[in-house]
């Protein structure tokens, strides 16, 4: 696989992730692919795999975790349908790319992550680049937030067994959840649950593969 990183030109590199990975295929929001295009992914994978930071696939970030590929962030931020005002919840912050890129499009991002080590470079990276609107909190997603809770989407970042009724409660009406379902070694799907007055909407949207969901509502 070609190498579209250029430690002289990250810019350009990046810009060519989102032409050619996200706008040639199904990413047609102009405010996501203007989010794509803003953050600085090679920034948040290791040193020694910056080279690789614009290919379309994950990348490990140390332990046993690793960023999503390019078009999957952008796609799950996709069907999250965000405004510019919106709360938004994270479970599973990781290195903190997609928390950056979702504080490109909205109000308020809350994410969570259970590994300490993860949770606490990913606030120190995400200070450091100046997302003084993404607050880290080391614990346990699958319980969400209920403290800082209604939240107008929730992105999950790892595959549970089933939708958490905890994350479900924690979204406003009309608010919308995306995360992958299924077993470890089985079927993964991405999808989206939209709470409504009557209950909880769920579609399907493509086969996926990611980490288990740990803790309570975990694998």
């Amino acid at each position: 696989m070609a190498r579209l990183f250029s430690r002289n030109d990250p810019d350009r590199a990046r810009q060519q992730m989102v032409d050619g990975q996200l706008a040639a295929r199904d990413i047609d929001d102009p405010r996501v692919l203007a989010a794509m295009a803003t953050v600085p992914r090679h920034l948040f994978v290791p040193p020694e795999l910056a080279a690789s930071a614009y290919e379309d696939r994950p990348l490990p970030i140390g332990r046993d975790q690793t960023i999503s590929q390019p078009y999957i962030v952008a796609y799950t931020v996709q069907a999250m349908r965000l405004g510019a005002s919106d709360r938004v919840l994270e479970v599973g912050t990781g290195s903190g790319y997609a928390a950056a890129v979702l504080a490109e499009l909205c109000a308020e991002v809350f994410t969570i992550e259970c590994i300490a080590p993860l949770a606490e470079s990913a606030g120190e990276r995400l200070a450091r680049l100046g997302y003084g609107n993404v607050t880290v909190i080391e614990g346990d997603g699958g319980l969400g937030r209920p403290s800082d809770a209604p939240f107008d989407a929730i992105a999950v970042a790892a595959a549970g067994p089933s939708i958490p009724n905890a994350l479900v409660d924690q979204l406003r009406i009309g608010g919308r959840l995306v995360m992958p379902v299924g077993r470890r070694r089985g079927g993964q799907h991405l999808v989206r649950a939209v709470r409504t007055a009557d209950g909880t909407e769920v579609e399907a949207l493509l086969p996926v593969t990611f980490v288990p969901l740990t803790g309570a509502a975990g694998q």
